[in-house]
């Protein structure tokens, strides 16, 4: 099956009140065409699932800090903001609410929700803000939180190459939450920098098998 179309017809598959994951680190491995075409639709009140909020302090925004500007984003969680002076305006302004998650059960939250588990125990966050609200259990003397999974209506994320039926090869740390996203979600469009056939692609290579995607759009142009 050729799942290639253009990144206009990619975000259409997007709607108003949809959880969106995002990949990528910062802006490395991160679908930043994707979510540029995003940004110049009518589309709000999106909960954006992502490691992070794009980078601050900059004199232009990047990434998910356009989606901030215009007002796209209701609510976000992430596990890493940084001094972002905007993010924290939108909180304060009440435009933004924001859950602040460790890297680490970010990324397990996500594995549980594509992997179909009802969530997990951790140790981490105990006896901080991260325990209001949450189950805990004492195993073998040892206090853990209990942490639901993290699904979303729609992920984006970034290959270096993919075929066209969807299976892709990362580059370096695009790997990190890219594929653990793209099996967390209803609707997965992959942005890749190659496309290239079905066969092309040893399948050891492979790192996120096409039936995890739906649609892939080519993006070769660099952009920030």
């Amino acid at each position: 099956m050729n799942k290639l179309i253009d990144k206009k017809q990619a975000i259409d598959y997007i709607q108003n009140n949809d959880t969106v994951m995002i990949g990528g680190f910062t802006n490395f491995g991160s679908p930043l065409h994707l979510m540029y075409e995003l940004a110049q639709r009518d589309i709000w009140d999106l909960t954006i699932i992502s490691e992070d909020l794009g980078y601050g302090g900059m004199s232009y925004d990047q990434g998910q800090g356009v989606l901030l500007s215009n007002g796209q984003v209701k609510e976000a969680i992430v596990s890493f903001v940084g001094g972002y002076p905007l993010v924290n305006q939108l909180v304060e302004q009440g435009k933004l609410k924001l859950t602040l998650v460790p890297q680490g059960t970010l990324a397990e939250r996500i594995r549980a929700g594509g992997a179909g588990i009802g969530g997990f125990y951790t140790p981490t966050g105990v006896g901080t803000v991260v325990e209001e609200g949450k189950e805990t259990r004492v195993i073998d003397g040892k206090k853990y939180l209990f942490e639901k999974p993290l699904r979303a209506n729609v992920a984006l994320v970034k290959a270096w190459k993919a075929d066209t039926m969807g299976n892709a090869v990362f580059k370096y740390t695009a790997a990190n939450f890219n594929p653990l996203m793209a099996m967390a979600a209803d609707i997965v469009i992959l942005e890749a920098e190659e496309v290239v056939q079905p066969g092309e692609i040893e399948p050891d290579h492979v790192q996120l098998p096409g039936v995890f995607v739906d649609y892939v759009v080519l993006a070769k142009e660099v952009v920030f």
